[in-house]
């Protein structure tokens, strides 16, 4: 990880060492995603098939999951099916507690409120590769349920034997998934947004996925006959701002921990202290060297940075600036400093609060914006599955009240119909 010294640098190098790698915006990707988004949309389950034996390397039968594979998942050993059920009680309290609540109140004869209804039908995107995270499906599937989706969709890319992780399987019957398919990739989203003979047409779809999947996902928000997305998405990243009292076992851990997820994953440390650094070093080294996923980590380190501030106002200041994903505070009165943050997906506060208990099973969600994108988006949580109605109800005095200030209005609109509208209205009052 290279070191920097915030205040000698210029602003363009201030920018150099927050910028991320570059997005999946080339025309030669977003051409290759659109032929396959086509090519499903045309021919359906028969391009998913042949795209799984494509790029999954697996021959399908069948894309469901079949009855038998739900009863392997029963298989699993009870530590890791209680494991899971924890976690599912965590997040599900987290977010019932989020749930946003409907309103109403009386103003001059006008009854305002908002209600809150469910979007119908979802498309939820587990990503496969090199683990299978159960815990995704979990953050997508628990706020779905809590919002009462009636039709959640599921998919997940096969393995090579044609099978489905039976702790996804596990998982997913305990959150009430309606079904899971063996689809990954741009064809899963595509399938999603547009619907096959075997995979409902979904309005929405949620879920992390590497740059195929994240321009897919962007294609289908843009395509008149496809469904919403989420969040723009991009590699996973954390920033931890540290001061001289933070264990730098820890900081060290908690840079690990994210550099795994992926070669493009980014970390970065803030911190006050010059001798927190060289232990955090230190410590990276060693704690790297026993770690199973040691190439992966090495790789995101090497685009990854440590940059000594002056004081804890301006670390905080670099933070916004870079608005993480995740960001960790180890500095003291770190729960007291929550007023200084403004960009960040989540914040995990305190020296024994690691970036892990809110990947698995804390209670918040771990779907969170990348890419600097925590300037304007917010994580995922039970509003995102659900739409907001407003609504009004006026009586007579309260048309009485506002229909002038409404007359006078269309009329500067030059809405003459607007204002008719209002004044008919009037009129029969006065009959």
């Amino acid at each position: 990880m290279k070191v920097v010294e915030w205040d000698k640098l210029s602003a363009a190098e201030q920018t150099q060492v927050l910028s991320r790698s570059s997005s999946s915006d080339d025309a030669a990707l977003t051409k290759l995603v659109k032929g396959i988004m086509d090519d499903v949309r045309t021919r359906g389950d028969a391009a998913l098939l042949e795209y799984a034996q494509k790029f999954d390397g697996v021959k399908l039968d069948s894309l469901i999951v079949s009855e038998d594979e739900y009863q392997a998942a029963d298989n699993l050993p009870k530590e890791d099916k209680q494991a899971i059920l924890d976690a599912i009680a965590n997040i599900r309290r987290y977010h019932e507690t989020s749930c946003p609540k409907p309103f109403e109140f009386d103003v001059d004869g006008r009854k305002l409120g908002k209600i809150y209804r469910p979007i119908e039908k979802v498309g939820l995107y587990i990503p496969g590769g090199t683990a299978p995270l159960v815990s995704t499906m979990l953050m997508l599937a628990i706020p779905a349920d809590i919002a009462g989706c009636p039709t959640k969709v599921l998919v997940t890319p096969p393995s090579k034997d044609g099978s489905v992780n039976p702790a996804i399987l596990f998982a997913a019957q305990a959150c009430g998934i309606d079904a899971v398919y063996k689809v990954g990739g741009a064809q899963a989203v595509a399938a999603l947004a547009f619907g096959t003979e075997s995979i409902p047409k979904t309005y929405k779809i949620f879920g992390p996925g590497n740059k195929y999947v994240t321009e897919a996902k962007i294609q289908a928000s843009q395509h008149h006959e496809g469904a919403a997305m989420d969040m723009p998405a991009g590699p996973s990243e954390v920033l931890v701002i540290a001061d001289e009292f933070a264990n730098p076992v820890f900081v060290a851990s908690d840079l690990l921990a994210q550099a795994e997820h992926d070669t493009a994953a980014q970390v970065i440390l803030v911190t006050t202290s010059e001798k927190l650094i060289a232990e955090v070093q230190h410590e990276v080294a060693r704690q790297t060297s026993y770690l199973s996923r040691k190439a992966i980590i090495e790789q995101a380190l090497a685009k990854s940075a440590i940059i000594l501030a002056q004081n804890i106002d301006e670390a905080f200041a670099i933070s916004n600036q870079y608005a993480p994903e995740h960001l960790i505070l180890q500095i003291e009165n770190a729960q007291e400093s929550l007023n200084k943050v403004m960009n960040a997906g989540s914040i995990f506060v305190g020296s024994w609060t690691p970036e892990s208990v809110g990947d698995y099973a804390s209670g918040t969600n771990h779907v969170l914006p990348t890419y600097g994108y925590a300037q304007m988006y917010s994580g995922l949580d039970v509003i995102a599955f659900m739409k907001s109605i407003s609504y009004q109800n006026l009586s007579e005095a309260g048309i009485r009240h506002l229909g002038p200030t409404v007359e006078r209005l269309a009329d500067l609109e030059g809405l003459d119909a607007h204002k008719n509208a209002v004044t008919v209205r009037l009129a029969s009052l006065k009959e």
